[in-house]
């Protein structure tokens, strides 16, 4: 399986110029995507950005006309690289059904925290934490936040569970859980939330007591993509 810091790489490689060279554009966000991960938005200026990248400060602000656009195009690179080439893509292909795909969303994040040098935590989590709910790099935070679920509340009805907007909320809580206590040493983390994730499942498989009316069942049929919500419910 490719590491976050292989899929890293292999970006910065995605976007060149007709003669092989990497495009200016590409260098300032593979620059930009590596020190804010690791360091964090306000810890870097743009003028470290342009010297690491070796472009001009024009270059630089004809693509990105402030910082703020920069830090949003990386929040939209991370969700292309961890989002859906990590934890969406790889865990897909680990499981035959979506209840192993659920399950093998924590087998992807106990690898990413063993890759020596890969990781780095969440980046969504830590641009809200730093930036506020407010500012647009945080308001963007919280939107690649939701897609994460969206992944698993989709899952989850396919699967068949039952209340799966409570369901893709609980499950978020066990990956964030994980990923945050994966940053300060416990590097096992995820194996544990993967064992409350199977006890959460068998909480929101079908039964009879589970459909009443204050506890509707939901369908596949009932999900609208895209959206987060369920018709008739929300």
């Amino acid at each position: 399986m490719p590491t976050q810091t292989q899929l890293s790489r292999s970006s910065s490689r995605a976007v060149t110029n007709p003669d092989g060279g990497e495009s200016a554009r590409e260098r300032i966000l593979s620059t930009a995507y590596e020190l804010f991960k690791r360091r964090g938005i306000r810890a870097v200026g743009t003028d470290e950005v342009i010297a690491r990248a070796c472009v001009a400060k024009a270059t630089l602000y004809r693509h990105f006309p402030t910082k703020d656009h920069l830090v949003l195009a990386v929040l939209e690179r991370r969700e292309q690289l961890w989002t859906y080439g990590l934890i969406e893509a790889q865990s897909r292909r680990r499981g035959t059904t979506p209840e192993e795909q659920l399950l093998a969303i924590f087998d992807v994040l106990d690898e990413w925290f063993h890759d020596v040098g890969g990781y780095e935590g969440c980046s969504f989590i830590n641009v809200l934490l730093e930036m506020g709910i407010d500012h647009p790099a945080g308001q963007a935070s919280i939107a690649h936040i939701d897609r994460v679920r969206d992944i698993v509340l989709h899952r989850a009805l396919a699967a068949g569970l039952t209340d799966v907007e409570e369901f893709a909320s609980s499950w978020q809580i066990l990956m964030k859980g994980a990923i945050v206590l994966a940053a300060v040493g416990d590097l096992d983390s995820a194996s544990r939330a993967q064992k409350m994730g199977r006890a959460l499942i068998e909480m929101h498989r079908p039964g009879p007591h589970r459909d009443t009316p204050g506890n509707p069942q939901v369908t596949a049929h009932d999900y609208r993509p895209g959206t987060g919500s369920v018709s008739g419910i929300l």
